[in-house]
């Protein structure tokens, strides 16, 4: 019996789960897919009529949402240095506004959270009209960040789409040397792999665009579809930092 729990317990797939959970970023995805599925399913049993399973679960997506607004309490920091890394780097000048634009939207949303937050647990007491105002400009500076993102992946995908077309054009100058080939090979295969990278920070970003524009009453959906959208783009997202903390394998 020890040595099938030692097993179990010493597994590698284990080891990667803790490794991966260890992770602020790890924890607050599965937190976030939690939420998102909760705010699902709330909706889908309040639809047939189901009213006290669905509050069960709307609590449990109101106490997640609290606690990932904890957890990035001190994330504004953290956004505010990658805006001024982005002002610093040399590139294309499109590609870095769209990064500092997104990085300062971030900088707003996550500083009007926190004070949602703040007011959520009493640790300041906000008047309902203002408590609505914080919330709205919290989820304004959310989707301006999310649609900067947005224009900066269709910019950067442009650019890694003309560099591989640049590398597939045929070489007139010779006989090809052996290394330079290689080089370019191995150059190709990192473009490849950021264009697919970008596609997928893309498929991420148009889905949670629908989070923030439902919550400030641009689009009209239900929190069914606003759940699933969050659910798919959570674990897209849990997938992203699980490669990233353990490999592809």
């Amino acid at each position: 019996m020890s040595i099938v729990a030692s097993q179990v317990i010493l597994h590698p797939c284990v080891s990667q789960a803790l490794k991966y959970g260890g992770t602020n970023l790890g924890r607050d995805k599965l937190y976030r897919a939690i939420q998102y599925f909760s705010r699902f399913l709330a909706w889908y049993l309040q639809s047939r009529g189901q009213k006290l399973e669905a509050t069960r679960w709307t609590a449990l997506k109101n106490h997640l949402a609290l606690a990932r607004k904890l957890m990035r309490l001190g994330k504004p920091v953290e956004h505010l240095q990658a805006a001024l890394r982005a002002a610093q780097t040399a590139g294309d000048i499109s590609e870095q506004l769209a990064t500092i634009g997104r990085q300062i939207s971030y900088f707003g949303y996550l500083v009007y959270d926190a004070v949602v937050w703040a007011n959520a647990i009493k640790l300041i007491n906000l008047k309902p009209s203002t408590s609505q105002k914080v919330t709205r400009v919290s989820n304004q500076f959310w989707l301006s960040g999310i649609l900067f993102s947005i224009v900066h992946d269709l910019l950067k995908a442009g650019r890694l789409a003309v560099d591989v077309k640049k590398l597939r054009l045929p070489d007139n100058q010779g006989e090809k040397d052996l290394a330079d080939e290689t080089q370019r090979e191995l150059k190709q295969f990192a473009l490849q792999k950021m264009r697919a990278d970008v596609r997928y920070q893309f498929i991420i970003d148009m889905m949670d665009i629908w989070i923030p524009a439902s919550n400030l009453g641009l689009v009209n959906v239900n929190d069914g579809i606003v759940g699933l959208v969050g659910l798919a783009s959570s674990i897209m997202g849990m997938r992203a930092q699980w490669i990233a903390v353990n490999g592809s394998k």
